[in-house]
């Protein structure tokens, strides 16, 4: 395995942050994070049964009776430019290093 890096279009050393999990618990399904990401590394999917107990009290301005939510299906397409994570109103999303992997 190696690490991966590249260069800035300036010259400076760049090391990807991938995409390593996302906390449904916390998605309210807005949809930014799938709109913002061209490498198709996320799909809307039903909540599953028992996250979707939120309180009503706090006003965010959305439904809470939403039962979409997003998840990652393509999570090995990122890039690592973690767009999605600047979009994301709710911080879903864990960013990392993530070595090279191998084609079998």
């Amino acid at each position: 395995m190696s690490d991966i890096t590249g260069l800035t279009r300036g010259g400076e050393a760049y090391s990807p942050n991938f995409v390593l999990a996302l906390d449904q618990t916390k998605c309210i399904g807005c949809g930014r994070c799938f709109k913002v990401c061209s490498r198709n590394v996320f799909m809307l999917v039903e909540r599953e049964d028992g996250e979707d107990e939120f309180d009503d009290d706090d006003d965010d301005g959305f439904d809470d009776d939403t039962s979409m939510v997003m998840s990652l299906a393509n999570a090995l397409d990122c890039i690592g430019c973690e767009a999605c994570s600047r979009v994301c109103p709710k911080n879903c999303m864990t960013h990392g290093y993530s070595p090279v992997v191998a084609a079998a």
